[in-house]
């Protein structure tokens, strides 16, 4: 069937649409209330099928791209605005923009049920009607509720309680002990209080800090003091500070979008009890068909998409956008109740996002002095790459004789490495070829959550790189990929430095560049970090296997006895530094006094 046949022969229906160029590259994905009416606005149909001459330049130039066309129907609009977001995920097509930034913030939660309540960490939203949640925090939130910890003697840990003794923290006086009933709950219930007034104004847990920092400075334990110095630092830095003064104790959430010719910057705010508690932007790469409206729409999918904690009833973006209603409706179905998205013409409201766009051009113009893409400009030019690249994995793995078989991916974005996205496997193939299958394996299947780079970097040969692009094929995914290995000398490749040169690997070239070529130092630094990344792991979970060896090397403990006391210590260090007391805790006194013994 023809293209002008297919649309011809579009539904009435809501669904989402794929066009893809003359050699079956996916050009860009849309959604639509009726396929029919929305697809055949792109074309004029006489005397011959070519692009409307209503089109702005930019959709004109990509609708001369489209050689072909598919369509998904669904059952209603929302669902269609899910499946084009999940597909543009998992796809990248060349014309749609692809946000990184779609994870979860973590929040502070509490749990009023416990019967003495402590505060944790959560990404995820913990079903219970008795949770409460403070934030999102965007960052900061692990000093945050350390230095909580440090100035509240609250329970430290959850098995704490399950102890039924008082413990360590008890005896350095961070826990009242109420395991033994040395507070009552009306006591611990005034702790409770401090803790949420200090989460609630991080000025007073500064002060607090600054004063343990110069008493352990005064005391000479100046890596005491230095920690308190730049856990004082962090928190400062996440610290939102605002001119304007809510009247109300009112809880809305904030996008604004500002964009130049090639890049365009979301900031986020996360206003809660009408103060300004968190803030982040990310920046994103965009084309030449990409509006304002589009971002927005992305983030804002991207962000609700996701299973939050909570979330306010009213979003504020700092543009008017056409079909606001299409958001609200998303939002609204997905979290079971009413949300506005709302663009504030006059107010409050408007000055506040018009300060989130002062900010947007500020980090546009930041961005614009320090990101040099040349380099990514040359790269894309001599691999012949679909698109430029900014973001970049590469993978690499180790092993010894069988033993700690691992994987490391490492990120490349803009213009450092992204340690937050690191990833690290443990394997279960023997050999190197079975090793990369599997670890490039798992992550195609997380491309849905976490959406693939602009480039692959493979630390192998061409096999490891066919490998790479059977397994992209297969589900779909227009991504570029090299390989990057030392060159063959006696028929072995060596890894030591002026041993063999670096050869760079495409689908259909060789590159065998100067060792002072910039590009190839490039994917050499990537390629380094990755091995880096492999061989710190692998040396962990050897040493970590190595200690469980050991503790079965006691005569009557067995793996099950090793494995209660990891439930139990969470790590083989922690069950090393353990006393007989803490031992005696998860095994007999007989089996404690055995570690100890063998231990010391």
């Amino acid at each position: 069937m023809t293209l002008e046949q297919k649309l011809q022969n579009l539904p009435s229906s809501a669904g989402i649409y794929q066009y893809f160029d003359k050699n079956g590259k996916l050009l860009y994905v849309g959604k639509a209330k009726v396929l029919k009416n929305r697809v055949k606005s792109y074309f004029k149909f006489t005397p011959t099928l070519q692009p409307s001459p209503k089109l702005s330049d930019r959709i004109y130039k990509m609708i001369s791209e489209v050689d072909n066309m598919h369509y998904i129907v669904v059952d209603t609009e929302n669902d269609a605005l899910i499946l084009e977001n999940s597909l543009i995920k998992q796809l990248k097509p060349k014309y749609n923009i692809l946000l990184r930034d779609d994870k979860t913030y973590p929040y502070i939660y509490m749990d009023s049920n416990d019967d003495f309540p402590r505060l944790d960490i959560t990404r995820k939203v913990i079903k219970s009607k008795s949770i409460r949640y403070f934030g999102p925090f965007s960052t900061g939130s692990k000093d945050l509720l350390d230095s909580i910890y440090e100035i509240v003697p609250l329970v430290q840990k959850k098995s704490c309680i399950k102890g039924g003794k008082a413990c360590m923290f008890y005896q350095i006086q961070k826990c009242l002990a109420p395991c033994e009933g040395k507070v009552t709950k009306v006591e611990y219930q005034k702790l409770l209080d401090d803790a949420l007034y200090y989460l609630n104004n991080k000025s007073k847990i500064i002060e607090k800090l600054t004063v343990k920092m110069e008493a352990y400075s005064e005391q000479f334990r100046f890596e005491d003091a230095m920690k308190m110095r730049d856990r004082i630092q962090t928190i400062s830095k996440s610290q939102i500070k605002s001119t304007l003064d809510f009247a109300k104790d009112e809880d809305l959430d904030l996008f604004a979008v500002e964009q130049d010719i090639d890049k365009a910057v979301i900031v986020k705010m996360f206003i809660r009890a009408g103060k300004l508690i968190s803030s982040t932007h990310n920046y994103v790469n965009t084309t030449e068909i990409t509006s304002k409206e589009d971002i927005y729409k992305t983030a804002i999918v991207n962000y609700y998409g996701e299973d939050l904690p909570s979330i306010p009833s009213t979003v504020l973006i700092s543009d008017e956008v056409e079909n606001g209603e299409e958001l609200e409706s998303f939002i609204s179905s997905k979290y079971s109740k009413k949300v506005s998205v709302i663009y504030p013409k006059i107010g409050l409201k408007k000055q506040l996002t018009q300060t989130a766009l002062n900010n947007c051009v500020e980090l546009l113009k930041i961005n614009k002095t320090t990101t040099d893409n040349s380099n990514y400009i040359a790269i894309k030019e001599l691999f012949k790459l679909y698109k430029m690249p900014t973001r970049f994995e590469c993978f690499d793995n180790s092993q010894m004789m069988g033993q700690a078989k691992v994987g490391a991916m490492i990120i490349w974005d803009e213009d450092k490495f992204y340690k937050e996205d690191y990833r690290l496997y443990n394997l279960e193939a023997n050999d190197e070829y079975g090793q990369m299958r599997e670890m490039l394996t798992r992550r195609v299947e997380r491309f849905k959550e976490n959406p693939p780079p602009d480039l692959w970097v493979i630390d192998g040969g061409k096999t490891l790189l066919n490998l790479a692009y059977d397994i992209v094929q297969s589900v779909g995914v227009n991504l570029d990929i090299i390989a990057i290995a030392k060159e063959k000398v006696d028929a072995k490749a060596h890894r030591a430095k002026g041993a063999a040169k670096d050869i760079l690997y495409t689908k259909d070239e060789v590159f065998k560049l100067e060792t002072s070529d910039k590009r190839l130092q490039f994917c050499q630094r990537l390629r380094d970090e990755a091995h880096r990344s492999a061989i710190t792991f692998h040396k962990k979970q050897k040493r970590k296997e190595d200690k469980q060896i050991s503790l079965l090397n006691i005569k009557g403990i067995g793996e099950a006895k090793v494995k209660k006391l990891l439930n139990y210590f969470g790590t083989f260090e922690e069950i090393k530094n353990s006393n007989l007391e803490q031992l005696s805790q998860v095994l007999n006194k007989k089996d404690s006094e055995l570690i100890i013994k063998y231990l010391n």
